[in-house]
């Protein structure tokens, strides 16, 4: 007879995991020690069960497999939920190992208890407690089925004491457990309402997001059938930006102008797997057609005229024969020369400038993207390396851009770098970190040494909270509690026995990247880098220019007008010179 963690192992095997991410302790001893037994499955040691999350959500986003990480009882499976919340919300599939206390002390305030399963249904599709181990296998199961079916985490909910219990066979777990394929658009009818819209528009937008995976081609015929420029919202740049002669850039907070133009002038607006949050960002006037596999989704962001449920491959290619070819393309040419205007004048900041300094973050963000392999996987923090990654970043079909796009939580660059890069030990993995996100999880650049991971980290150093004193100004709020007091992340990187350089001067940035992107093993270049570029969005609000108004006012008066002029020599006379 085998144990109940033997099982787990051997049924994750059968279904494609060879690897979990986690922390050892107390109340999982018995299923790492089944992991050591087996041999041949990958137990991926980190420094805190947050990292454990990242790294299965990274892992699931690139592979499109299940990935799986693992806390011990109390304090270390609760530290896994801002990950799980993460990967929860990137709808990827994962599966959690909550260990919990033994079974009988539940519900006696016992050393560290929790309810586990009352804390994680909120970030999870499935979340269950196991109460006797011949419970185990099916409840495993069932887990595994609904992160792969439904795309997102499940939680198994495991008192310490039962990994170790003899277990017969059951039945469960026999087969692996891999996600179905099936095709899901519309019926006729609802199909032909939206063509009826589509085809008595005259100014068509797309608006394409993560949902467009798998299905860049087919969104490009109808593109072309509707003469209609593709906006793309952040989740949807690594999918359809490429080999896109439709494309007129991104929209949102951290879009284009044009994007926001191509939208706002649409008569029809055609929502192609996106969930867009951002409610100022739609037209006022336009009829709007959405498409999305979640039927929940539908409406819930702006009112639609027809709602569409299934996949965008899968609809697109039943909808395209209804659709009309259009001959009129101004629409269409006005939003692409509007592009590129936009485009050109946001690559002139990404430049040298004369070898000023701080360095540009643009200028860091274009140079990685042309030294970068052609493969390469970006992961970046939130905050301003976002900003940067969404607008210099080039995508082509092979790269990837991982992110806490929805869940928009500090600190994951870093880990997810862990996880692409334990799932593909020779794929170059490029980390875009901020340095508050950096020193939040800063222990995990041990895990790199420790698990060997070649995972190459630019810091984009500009010793503050940077974005959040951009929402400060726009708030008209004197900038307060955002300083941060850095150290040289290069120094400390090779004090660790990783490569590390610290970049101050322009001239020096391309060789510190080269180098750092040909060294055999980790590498961190810290580059210093303007604090007061400002990121703005492409649609500014009244208010939001008051608030600009009031933060120069109020920093003036706080006897702060230093900052204010670094603000302006930054951004007015650096857009003046170029």
């Amino acid at each position: 007879m085998t144990t109940v963690a033997d099982h787990v192992i051997a049924s994750l095997k059968r279904s494609g995991v060879d690897r979990m991410f986690g922390i050892p302790g107390d109340s999982l001893n018995g299923l790492t020690d089944a992991i050591r037994r087996a041999g041949d499955f990958g137990w991926e040691q980190v420094r805190h069960e947050e990292t454990a999350a990242f790294a299965a959500a990274a892992e699931a986003a690139l592979t499109g497999r299940l990935a799986v990480c693992a806390g011990s009882c109390g304090p270390g499976n609760l530290h896994l939920i801002n990950g799980l919340f993460d990967a929860q919300r990137s709808r990827v599939p994962v599966l959690a190992i909550a260990a919990h206390i033994p079974l009988a002390e539940i519900g006696s305030d016992y050393f560290q208890e929790t309810h586990p399963q009352n804390l994680f249904c909120e970030c999870s599709v499935y979340c269950e407690l196991v109460s006797t181990p011949e419970q185990a296998p099916r409840i495993l199961e069932i887990a595994m089925r609904a992160a792969v079916e439904d795309n997102g985490v499940a939680v198994v909910v495991v008192p310490g004491e039962i990994f170790g219990h003899r277990l017969d066979d059951t039945g469960w777990g026999r087969r692996p457990i891999l996600p179905t394929a099936s095709v899901c658009h519309p019926a006729g009818h609802a199909l032909r309402a939206a063509a009826d819209i589509l085809n008595a528009g005259t100014r068509i937008t797309i608006l394409a997001g993560a949902g467009v995976a798998g299905a860049h081609d087919r969104v490009i015929d109808v593109a072309r059938t509707l003469q209609a420029p593709i906006v793309h919202a952040l989740r949807g740049k690594e999918h359809i930006e490429y080999d896109n002669p439709y494309d007129v850039g991104m929209t949102g907070l951290l879009g284009f102008a044009s994007g926001y133009k191509a939208i706002g002038e649409a008569d029809v607006l055609l929502m192609l797997g996106t969930d867009f949050p951002y409610q100022q960002f739609y037209p006022e006037h336009a009829r709007i057609i959405q498409v999305d596999i979640r039927g929940a989704n539908l409406g819930r962001r702006t009112p639609i005229d027809v709602g569409l449920r299934g996949t965008v491959a899968d609809t697109v290619a039943a909808l395209a024969p209804l659709l009309t070819r259009k001959n009129d393309s101004s629409h269409l040419e006005r939003s692409l020369k509007h592009y590129r205007k936009t485009r050109k004048r946001l690559d002139t900041l990404a430049t040298n400038d004369r070898d000023r300094t701080p360095i540009r973050p643009e200028y860091v963000a274009a140079m990685a993207d042309r030294l970068a392999a052609d493969d390469a996987v970006f992961t970046v923090d939130v905050g301003s390396p976002v900003v940067w990654a969404a607008r210099y970043l080039s995508m082509n079909g092979r790269r990837r851009l991982i992110g806490s796009f929805n869940h928009g939580t500090m600190a994951c660059a870093l880990p997810h770098a862990i996880g692409a890069q334990s799932a593909d030990r020779d794929r170059q993995v490029i980390a875009f970190a901020g340095d508050g996100g950096l020193a939040m999880l800063f222990g995990e650049l041990l895990t790199l040494t420790q698990n060997r991971l070649p995972v190459k980290v630019i810091v984009f150093n500009n010793s503050s909270l940077n974005f959040v004193e951009l929402e400060m100004k726009a708030a008209g709020i004197v900038n307060f509690g955002t300083e941060l007091a850095n150290p040289d992340f290069g120094a400390v990187a090779t004090a660790l026995g990783i490569f590390g350089r610290r970049v101050e001067r322009p001239g020096d940035l391309e060789a510190a990247l080269s180098d750092a992107l040909a060294y055999d093993g980790p590498a961190v270049v810290d580059v210093v880098t303007a604090r007061q570029e400002l990121s703005i969005p492409p649609a500014i609000t009244a208010e939001q220019a008051k608030g600009f108004s009031l933060y120069a006012i109020r920093t003036i008066l706080a006897g702060r007008g230093d900052e204010l002029l670094d603000l302006v020599s930054t951004n007015v006379a650096r857009r003046i010179l170029s």
